[in-house]
């Protein structure tokens, strides 16, 4: 034989013991997120001024046609309005405004336009000169100013003095110009049309008009009553 017996595993090499299990790696600091590319960037930052761009220039054309108002030395555009007070019921578009210049299809020119339910630019300023405000209700800023303009009005019985309510609630309106009092005319401005005409976008605004219609100044805001009572001789 080749050399003494031995039982069967005797002389092999101890079993090793297992290699522990190593611990799950931990989780890094998360990753910065990706950067946009600059020309991907730069074509994000042109899309948002487009679009904002567009909103504010369809706000304006839509609610607001800017504050510029009709320029000294031009002739007021002629309108034809319902009176606030002479029309019970007042919403639908048988109370827009006539802006007319022309007659067309059948309806008058605004200046043709007349009677006693009817505030006339034209007939206005055939009497004399007319400082003519605009106002949105129920603001205050341009209630306060017309209660000026009526508290005024009896000191200058040579000029006419009218307003022009934009838009609003006729109901609304009318329980205004009772609980005030204001012995001036209103005419509503159902859709607005002559508030486009004599570019008004701030409440309250004045417009002052010498005899024959060309406006003399226009003012933008609340004014004060020192303001506009020499605005007023301006005109005389």
């Amino acid at each position: 034989m080749s050399g003494p017996f031995k039982p069967m595993g005797e002389g092999d090499p101890p079993p090793q013991p297992e290699a522990p299990e190593r611990p799950a790696p931990r989780p890094g600091p998360p990753r910065p997120p990706a950067r946009m590319a600059p020309q991907a960037t730069w074509i994000l930052g042109v899309v948002v001024i487009c679009v904002l761009a567009y909103v504010t220039v369809n706000t304006l054309r839509t609610e607001s046609p800017g504050s510029r108002g009709v320029a000294a030395g031009m002739k007021i555009p002629p309108f034809a309005a319902p009176l606030a007070l002479a029309n019970a019921k007042c919403g639908g578009e048988e109370c827009d405004a006539n802006v007319l210049v022309k007659s067309r299809e059948g309806v008058p020119k605004a200046c043709d336009a007349r009677g006693p339910t009817i505030l006339n630019a034209c007939q206005l300023v055939e009497r004399g000169p007319l400082v003519l405000a605009f106002l949105v209700a129920p603001s205050q800023r341009c209630i306060d100013q017309v209660d000026l303009l009526e508290r005024l009005k009896p000191r200058f019985s040579d000029v006419g003095f009218a307003a022009v309510a934009i838009r609003g609630n006729h109901d609304d309106l009318n329980a205004i110009i009772r609980r005030h009092r204001w012995t001036l005319p209103v005419g509503y401005d159902n859709d607005g049309a002559i508030a486009n005409a004599f570019a008004v976008a701030i409440c309250p605004t004045i417009t002052f008009v010498r005899q024959g219609g060309r406006v003399a100044k226009t003012t933008y805001g609340a004014a004060s009553e020192a303001e506009i009572v020499r605005d007023i001789q301006a005109l005389r």
